[in-house]
């Protein structure tokens, strides 16, 4: 009987570790900021969807367009009408890995640098990118967090002449999300 008992929690210790190796959430915060003399536009999205492989530094993300909130309910008419076209073109996804995943004890909290590199596919376009961030190892979760900057132009976006100088050649983008330990 002792046996099996010890035979058990081995078993269940070792399932959990290797549980641990995926992380998970569907709250990630992704928004982004155009800026310029003539206006400001901001948008949040709060329910992105990560899942990360800490084993291999695999990871993916989506986000659904229409989910972007705006200050002005015309301009989230605008940005996914005219813009996005989000009833084609739904989501925005990620799929990549950390560039030196084996650099990171999972086990031990810590804030570390890092650089992320993979296909960031927008408006039907998929662009390979490579952007920095960090992670925050804490007790049970991991956090993402990253700033960088794409073009509209570069995911086949067209921003109409008449509202060109309201919209930034480059929008900033901010990635925040805290994922857990996946479940199977």
């Amino acid at each position: 009987m002792q046996k099996r008992t010890i035979l058990a929690a081995f078993l269940l210790a070792f399932g959990l570790t290797a549980q641990a190796q995926r992380f998970f959430t569907r709250d990630a915060k992704v928004q982004f900021n155009s800026e310029t003399p003539l206006e400001k536009i901001e948008a949040v999205n709060k329910s992105g969807t990560a899942v990360f492989d800490a084993k291999t530094g695999q990871m993916e993300w989506k986000v659904l367009i229409k989910s972007f909130l705006f200050e002005r309910a015309l301009m989230q008419e605008h940005f996914n009408e005219n813009y996005m076209e989000s009833n084609r073109y739904p989501s925005a996804t990620f799929k990549g890995a950390l560039m030196q995943p084996a650099d990171m004890d999972y086990k031990i909290p810590s804030v570390n640098k890092v650089r992320v590199k993979g296909a960031l596919t927008i408006h039907g376009v998929s662009k390979d990118i490579e952007v920095p961030g960090t992670i925050t190892i804490g007790e049970s979760t991991l956090t993402f967090q990253s700033t960088f900057t794409l073009s509209p132009a570069d995911f086949g976006i067209d921003i109409p002449g008449v509202v060109r100088d309201k919209i930034a050649k480059t929008i900033v983008v901010k990635v925040n999300a805290t994922l857990s330990p996946m479940n199977k």
